[in-house]
């Protein structure tokens, strides 16, 4: 009875505090901006992302939409893989039914996954363009050393997760420690891994669209060169290349974990 007690007020505690946080948040704010708006800029802004630039479609210029898209898409699926390819050795790192009694490991294992998921796309890409120089390179190395971390991560809890009745069924049927690893634990994990890589690959093209903000490649500089210029046409068109090419990925996506299934 006490114990409940106890929980009922550290759940009214939490509450107080999520409450407290969202009110300071709000009003932490400047509002004062607010007056610096006007509805003739917004009216322009409105019209001008009604009346999309087709002629920056194609113009066979290798600056223009359809290859700038295809850039960028290049560098999310570059950088997809090179993440899932790094990240195996971290995910055996991070996982406690690889290692059994020596925890300490994967310890060490998850706090470089933390380490490598905390910093932002952005930034890896930045640090990149430092070392290999702007383009699409240094793009697919961001994205691709961001997703270690992130692979890593869930792909070594649902190693803990799996199930151990086909593993100790394996090891008491003669198998080695690495044979009942690769035949009965990886085999309950792939579907689930290959689900985490497919939607890492839809944020990292949204991801991949704001790398070139940096020089790292894509769509990114010509979507901020058009906002600075207040060609509302042409970031109209940019906007709907990337809604249209998210929407293919997600169906393409659909369709892949459907025949997972």
């Amino acid at each position: 009875m006490a114990s409940h007690h106890i929980k009922k007020l550290v759940n009214h505690f939490l509450l107080v505090v999520l409450l407290s946080l969202i009110i300071y948040a709000f009003w932490s704010l400047d509002y004062s901006n607010l007056a610096n708006m006007r509805l003739n800029d917004l009216a322009n802004m409105v019209k001008g992302l009604a009346n999309p630039d087709w002629t920056y479609v194609y113009d066979r210029s290798g600056e223009d939409l359809v290859y700038l898209m295809f850039e960028t898409v290049s560098i999310a699926f570059y950088g997809t893989i090179l993440g899932v390819i790094l990240s195996i050795p971290f995910i055996l790192l991070a996982s406690d039914v690889v290692w059994g009694n020596w925890k300490w490991i994967p310890l060490i294992g998850r706090l470089v996954l933390n380490l490598l998921r905390s910093v932002p796309a952005l930034i890896y890409a930045i640090l990149f363009v430092r070392i290999v120089g702007p383009g699409a390179f240094a793009g697919a190395l961001a994205l691709g050393i961001q997703l270690i971390g992130m692979l890593g991560k869930l792909v070594s809890e649902e190693l803990d997760r799996s199930d151990e009745v086909p593993v100790e069924a394996m090891r008491a049927s003669g198998a080695s420690a690495f044979q009942s690893f690769q035949y009965a634990r990886i085999p309950q994990v792939i579907a689930m891994s290959a689900s985490h890589v497919i939607n890492h690959f839809e944020i990292n093209v949204r991801s991949a669209t704001t790398l070139g903000l940096v020089g790292a490649g894509g769509i990114g500089a010509p979507v901020i060169f058009a906002l600075q210029q207040r060609n509302w046409g042409r970031v109209s068109i940019i906007l709907l290349a990337i809604i249209l090419v998210v929407i293919c990925i997600d169906l393409l996506s659909t369709q892949i974990r459907q025949l997972m299934k």
